[in-house]
């Protein structure tokens, strides 16, 4: 399971940083943590990045380019090789991959698109149901930092703010109510400032916009439109991350449906404290921090999970709810 998690520096981050202190001029570096964390909870050196990440899109990238044999590959910096495992299965699991572990059609044309596989595979997902200029939108959208702020000073009134654009149902459509009010806002920064949104990230989410609209063109995908057909939208985003389900246990609280890991809704999110509460919900990444949180999360019919991820859930009629495999 992929998550965000918190974790100290290590020692050699520690070094550098107080040796800033006093380079164009004197200073002092407070270091705030004692010497015996600094000895006894953080690594001498950094893990390298391709050691403790997802690879999913570095494995995608390499089969493209014909490498048979990613286990023997050789990496700079070796990633375990479980690592590697994990990715191949989760782009087997999202039909970039064939039972052979050799690259498919649509594994190829997700290839094309410089995000994360799930995210492309989101956008493949809108060609066949014609809804790719509302899931351009929302991928670029993830593809920026959070384009919500909240000042200490004035937190009531930005989350008040923010809850104007809530779309009870889903945090990704949250997302391209934003964008879209911007938009008919002729792009404003001062609209942003007045709701509380970063006006940089929303330029860059714009700039991101464009860059995967000129992709599409070049691999011939058309631009459709759902209008107002939110569970259209609702469904790509479920043929994403099906992978990535949870399913209700109590007020907030969520269960993973693979491996039974408990999560929590985040104070932030549009389905927090909503009129209803969704039974099975996806959610686009885990962070960790006091709880286990799910960033940006859509509600779903079960029924789309069976038909998406077979592999994973079945149907069981008598609750409507899924089981399972």
């Amino acid at each position: 399971m992929d998550a965000l998690q918190v974790t100290p520096i290590s020692q050699a981050n520690a070094n550098q940083r107080s040796g800033r202190a006093g380079r164009t001029g004197p200073g002092v570096a407070y270091r705030l943590y004692t010497e015996e964390a600094f000895r006894n909870e953080m690594f001498v050196n950094n893990i390298p990045e391709i050691q403790r990440t997802n690879l999913a899109s570095v494995v995608l990238q390499l089969k493209s380019l014909g490498v048979k044999n990613l286990l023997e590959f050789d990496f700079m910096d070796p990633p375990p090789q479980d690592n590697i495992l994990n990715s191949m299965y989760q782009l087997w699991v999202l039909g970039a991959f064939d039972d052979m572990g050799d690259l498919t059609v649509g594994g190829g044309k997700m290839n094309e698109f410089p995000v994360d596989p799930s995210l492309a595979k989101m956008l493949i997902a809108a060609e066949e149901h014609g809804c790719t200029a509302e899931v351009l939108t929302i991928v670029s959208m993830l593809s920026v930092p959070s384009v919500f702020y909240r000042p200490k000073e004035r937190m009531e009134e930005s989350d008040a703010a923010r809850e104007k654009f809530f779309v009870p149902e889903s945090d990704h459509l949250t997302l391209l109510h934003v964008y879209t009010q911007w938009k008919i806002n002729h792009y404003r920064d001062d609209w942003c400032t007045k709701h509380f949104i970063h006006a940089k990230a929303m330029r860059k989410a714009r700039e991101v916009r464009s860059q995967l609209m000129d992709i599409m063109k070049t691999i011939k995908m058309p631009y459709l439109s759902c209008g107002t057909d939110w569970d259209i939208v609702r469904k790509c985003i479920c043929s994403a991350y099906f992978h990535q389900a949870a399913r209700i246990k109590g007020i907030g609280e969520y269960v993973n449906c693979r491996s039974g890991m408990k999560c929590h809704l985040h104070p932030t999110s549009a389905l927090f404290g909503a009129g209803f509460t969704p039974d099975y919900v996806v959610y686009h990444e885990l962070v960790l921090t006091s709880k286990e949180y799910m960033q940006c999360v859509t509600a779903v019919d079960p029924y789309w999970l069976a038909e998406l991820g077979p592999m994973f859930f079945s149907v069981r009629d008598k609750d409507r709810g899924i089981g399972r495999r």
